[in-house]
């Protein structure tokens, strides 16, 4: 049986993925490979990740992702110069011959993921190719194409899913695990634990065969929906057939290797966690939680099982946000969706709380932010006199049932990893 989301595509093109000339850091021109990478842009908590990374190497990959300077056309300008110059200097090399890449990523503790990282085709959402299962926001996908139209480069994979064919003998996964057998192109273990290895596949006969297996496929986005629109932009804006017909992914399957699904957390600016309490009046039922953040998160996820649950934070203490007032929800969570989607987390959260009762505008950088390292969202809302909101993890088979039937989730609703570490492999348009 297919599993929702991430079953065989129905149209005539199923994916698409195109081999290409790898760019990577030479790694006699940096001080180490791990020092150089990074986690995807939107992960890395500003400016205390930032600093840190810039730090790390003068060459680290965030001087690309996450360039810093006044005005936004200096910094996307800033990332061209920088990776014009590493290229000329060296720093960046591309390889010889086009390939799809093997990457694996294995924490010492029994988590071990491979995929495939290729230039993707960027599919129109009625091919149903390509599955998002949340909703972006407009001015970080600006961001993300000014600085990707400035640098002519997919400098971070995003990351897709799919569901290859239980038979062991599949094409791609026999290719795969043989490909990983040999000795890697690089090697090395960034700072959080993670061991990261990549390897190329050159031979047309089995690029040829990944590509025949793939293409009666979809995938399902688990994490780069912002990047994934961005591509869908500047396809738009350029003559086909190009180099922007195509987008960096990485591709897991994920009958073979299962992702973990986390949960991003909202920081509220401005909105004390008193004021926010007082404007629940009695709307929902609020627990103060004198205990460790480990201890919270367990209660959170205890209230979850039996329904809505949020963990507010950021005065020193927890309080746990349950059982909403029925006609609250009736009157503020749009009733043309799906049950399911009406009863995340997420959901209630956007359309109730952030809408209605604190009346947070969702896509204001001034308001609020969306983090993922839940230690970093309560330390910020504590330094910084805020409401952090903490939610927990939704259910795999609850996404993947909603992108099979076209329903978006509020946006930032899910953090699915491990996801790639940035730096390994970029691709330019140009090369």
């Amino acid at each position: 049986m297919n599993t929702a989301g991430h079953s065989p595509a129905t149209t005539r093109r199923g994916l698409e993925l195109t081999p290409f000339r790898g760019l990577r850091y030479d790694p006699d021109r940096v001080g180490s490979l791990a020092a150089v990478t990074s986690p995807p842009y939107d992960v890395v908590v500003r400016p205390d990740g930032l600093h840190h990374l810039e730090s790390a190497d003068p060459h680290n990959i965030v001087r690309l992702i996450l360039p810093q300077d006044g005005t936004p056309g200096a910094r996307n300008e800033q990332a061209a110069d920088t990776l014009r110059r590493w290229l000329a200097e060296g720093v960046l090399t591309a390889d010889p011959e086009p390939g799809l890449y093997v990457y694996e990523q294995c924490d010492g503790g029994g988590l071990l993921q491979r995929g495939l990282i290729g230039a993707l085709r960027v599919s129109d959402p009625a091919e149903g190719v390509v599955l998002p299962h949340e909703d972006v926001m407009p001015h970080v996908v600006a961001d993300r194409a000014g600085l990707m139209r400035a640098t002519r480069a997919n400098l971070e994979p995003l990351l897709l899913t799919y569901r290859g064919d239980e038979d062991p003998a599949a094409a791609t996964a026999v290719i795969v695990e043989r490909t990983a057998e040999r000795p890697p192109l690089l090697s090395t273990t960034t700072e959080d634990g993670f061991s990261h290895r990549l390897w190329s596949i050159t031979d047309p006969a089995d690029l040829a065969r990944v590509q025949e297996d793939l293409a009666r496929h979809q995938a399902l986005i688990a994490d780069g929906h912002h990047r994934w629109a961005t591509y869908r932009q500047l396809r738009a804006e350029h003559s086909s057939p190009g180099p922007w017909d195509h987008g960096l992914v990485l591709l897991v399957d994920t009958a073979r290797y299962p992702l973990r699904v986390r949960a991003i957390h909202r920081l509220l600016h401005g909105l004390p966690v008193a004021d926010a309490l007082a404007a629940l009046g009695g709307q929902f039922r609020v627990r103060h939680l004198d205990v460790p953040l480990a201890k919270a998160l367990q209660a959170l996820a205890d209230a979850a099982a039996a329904g809505n649950a949020l963990l507010l934070a950021g005065d020193g203490s927890f309080h746990l946000v349950d059982r909403p007032d029925p006609d609250l929800l009736a009157r503020t969570v749009p009733a043309d969706r799906p049950a399911a989607w009406r009863t995340l987390d997420a959901t209630v959260l956007h359309a109730t709380l952030l809408d209605h009762v604190w009346r947070v505008p969702e896509d204001s950088p001034a308001h609020i932010a969306y983090i993922h390292d839940t230690e970093a969202t309560v330390r910020k809302a504590e330094r910084d006199g805020g409401t952090a909101v903490l939610l927990h993890p939704v259910r795999e088979e609850v996404v993947r049932d909603l992108a099979r039937q076209g329903v978006m989730m509020p946006r930032k609703s899910t953090s699915f990893g491990p996801k790639p570490a940035s730096g390994l492999v970029l691709r330019a348009l140009d090369v």
